[in-house]
């Protein structure tokens, strides 16, 4: 409870791995940016984002389309866990896992603090705000590279 008695979001009170699964899977603020195609360069490491994603990857809704599928569809997809968190430096500044990770607080646009899902949209902060193309399995990555989002 803060100090007017109030009880406080799961967010505030919890470490990542004292979340329930349920309370892990609503902090992601549903942007999509996890599922841009990225590049590693091999001798230096870096990674540099695409525009490109993947064929279930639906650019109007920001979300996978087989969710529950989605490592087995495409084996190059990372499920976000928590076992794996420190290594999601990869994915935007602005993503809720990496925020809590850090200690800090849930940004005014997210789902769970502006209680509708529109605010991140409005803020840009969305697959929504990118010319995607869908991976047709052809296409050069390279031209497509583009600055990390957020």
């Amino acid at each position: 409870m803060d100090d007017t008695g109030a009880k406080q979001p799961f967010w505030q009170t919890k470490t990542l791995d004292e979340m329930t699964q349920q309370e892990w899977e609503s902090l992601c603020d549903g942007c999509g940016l996890c599922c841009l195609t990225k590049l590693q360069d091999e001798e230096t490491e870096e990674i540099v984002y695409t525009r490109v994603v993947c064929s279930y990857s639906d650019p109007k809704t920001a979300q996978c389309t087989d969710y529950s599928n989605r490592s087995s569809n495409v084996p190059t997809c990372v499920p976000l866990t928590r076992e794996r968190v420190a290594e999601f430096d990869w994915l935007p500044d602005t993503c809720a896992y990496r925020m809590i990770y850090r200690g800090q607080g849930l940004a005014d646009w997210h789902p769970l603090v502006a209680g509708n899902s529109e605010a991140i949209v409005n803020a840009n902060i969305s697959l929504k705000a990118i010319a995607v193309v869908v991976d047709s399995g052809d296409l050069d990555y390279e031209d497509y590279i583009m600055e990390k989002p957020c």
